[in-house]
């Protein structure tokens, strides 16, 4: 991004692409959650007492909380899209400050300042 957070094609072109990485991580996570599925259905071993390591459960949780993250994520790029789309990107939504371009470099979704974070 330049030195302004109003290079829209720059910002489009930012949120597109952390959508599609959400999307290609939503898309990893749920094979592996899939896989973590099958493999409990498939063994009768109580893996919540295994000393070797994690338990299904615990991967399943993990990988869970990871995909619910990635979906909140796209949902504030859609919102970031939406800003963008109203004019009001790169504007915070608590304070109205503007939102310093370091910080929409590092997350292009962002809706607040550094401030109201």
């Amino acid at each position: 991004m330049r030195e302004t957070a109003t290079d829209t094609d720059e910002v489009r072109a930012a949120l597109a692409r952390e959508a599609t990485s959400a999307r290609a991580l939503l898309v990893s996570l749920g094979a592996d959650i899939a896989g973590i599925v099958d493999a409990r259905r498939d063994s009768n071993n109580d893996d919540e007492h295994d000393p070797e390591g994690a338990t299904l459960a615990y991967e399943r949780s993990q990988a869970d909380a990871l995909r619910r993250s990635a979906e909140a994520r796209l949902a504030a790029i859609g919102a970031a899209e939406d800003r963008l789309a109203a004019g009001t990107y790169g504007i915070c939504v608590v304070c109205g400050a503007q939102i310093p371009v370091g910080r929409l470099e590092a997350r292009p979704w962002a809706d607040r300042c550094v401030t109201c974070a």
